[in-house]
């Protein structure tokens, strides 16, 4: 008997660790920030989106940065502004030969209208301190015509500048599937929350 048990428990935790958002930040160093003025490497540097449906399973990509700027003043993240480039987000998930068909509708109207739109941006206002090294941030989120407050911990890792950032999309007109939008989806329902796992590398 204590071994079913014990069999079911690790079947119940494999499960959760299967089920764990790709949007979560990793176990990091955390690092003191000198003033600075920082500027992105793009190359490097990488968000990581995850969106959910009702049935509990999930998608996540990849997309990357046009350019970007943040400046530490006194201890603070005090202002930057992060240009992402909307026309390179992908799929990781899928199998490789399935994957085109589901980039090409998350840059569709039903999305992103990546066409009208390339780009989206960030922008950061102002931070408060956590601890050191770590920061709650406020800025602003513009995707297609629409800007809306955003707030998000950021912090500063051996492995780079780390946020996780969750922002609605029904506030960006990205109806597809939403229960904002429309009724009886049932099990075709797509949660509205977009979970963003940012890491910036730095010049």
């Amino acid at each position: 008997m204590k071994k079913i048990f014990a069999l079911l428990m690790f079947t119940a935790l494999a499960s959760c660790n299967l089920n764990t958002s790709q949007s979560e930040i990793s176990t990091d160093t955390v690092q003191q920030a000198s003033d600075a003025t920082y500027t992105v490497n793009t190359d490097k540097s990488l968000i990581v989106w995850t969106g959910r449906e009702i049935t509990t399973s999930l998608h996540f990509g990849n997309i990357y940065f046009a350019s970007g700027q943040f400046e530490v003043k006194s201890g603070l993240i005090s202002g930057g502004e992060f240009v992402v480039d909307m026309t390179t987000i992908d799929n990781q998930d899928l199998p490789e030969e399935r994957r085109p068909r589901l980039e090409a509708h998350l840059k569709s109207d039903d999305f992103f209208s990546v066409e009208s739109h390339p780009t989206a941006l960030l922008s950061i206002i102002s931070s408060e301190s956590v601890t050191e090294g770590k920061w709650m941030v406020s800025g602003e989120l513009t995707i297609k015509t629409f800007t809306h407050p955003v707030e998000f911990e950021m912090l500063n890792s051996n492995d780079g500048w780390k946020a996780n950032l969750v922002f609605d999309r029904s506030k960006y007109e990205v109806k597809f599937r939403s229960g904002t939008f429309f009724e009886n989806l049932g099990d075709k329902l797509i949660y509205d929350d977009i979970e963003l796992a940012i890491n910036l590398k730095t010049l």
